[in-house]
């Protein structure tokens, strides 16, 4: 990555408002059943690399944050939290031209699966102390059911908004990887 104040500006911006939007909303972004409303924020990739470490570093700060807290106990979670955001929003970014109607669709799959299997096998290990199958399951749908509130019913139409009002071009454009 080229590291350009303006890439380093914007990557603190989008790891500073996921930061915000989790402490905001921290009943919600922590623990078995969460709807992590900064996942939305995955999606931004689909128009720049740049973004997929705004993401990964806001995800990192707010596991941290919830664990000095204790709105999320997992020191796990600090770690395998971010793998995850960061493995989810790399794949958004490489789906990120699959679109339907302009919309990348496809790129909001990826945080849904991705958080679903890591997230829910990392509560699964930590409830039950191995892997059991069944709890997996459910602890997975879980995880996917919130993160798919997340991408499809709020970072989809974020993608539309930030398109369809020029935003997306006005802060992304020229962004290098």
């Amino acid at each position: 990555m080229k590291l350009s104040t303006r890439n380093l500006v914007v990557c603190a911006m989008i790891a500073a408002l996921y930061t915000a939007i989790c402490m905001a909303l921290m009943p919600l972004s922590y623990g078995m059943v969460q709807i992590r409303a900064a996942e939305a924020l995955t999606l931004l990739p689909v128009f720049s690399p740049v973004a997929i470490w705004g993401v990964t570093l806001g995800c990192a700060v707010s596991n941290l944050v919830g664990l000095f807290t204790g709105a999320n106990p997992l020191i796990l979670d600090a770690v395998f939290g971010t793998l995850a955001t960061l493995i989810a929003a790399v794949l958004s970014y490489l789906a990120r031209n699959v679109r339907v109607k302009g919309i990348p669709v496809l790129s909001a799959v990826p945080p849904v699966i991705v958080n679903a299997l890591i997230i829910g096998l990392e509560i699964t290990y930590l409830e039950a102390g191995g892997f059991h199958p069944q709890m997996f399951l459910l602890n997975a749908l879980y995880v996917g059911a919130g993160q798919a509130v997340s991408c499809f019913g709020l970072g989809l139409p974020l993608v539309y908004l930030l398109q369809k009002t020029g935003v997306a071009n006005k802060c992304f454009a020229g962004l290098v990887f």
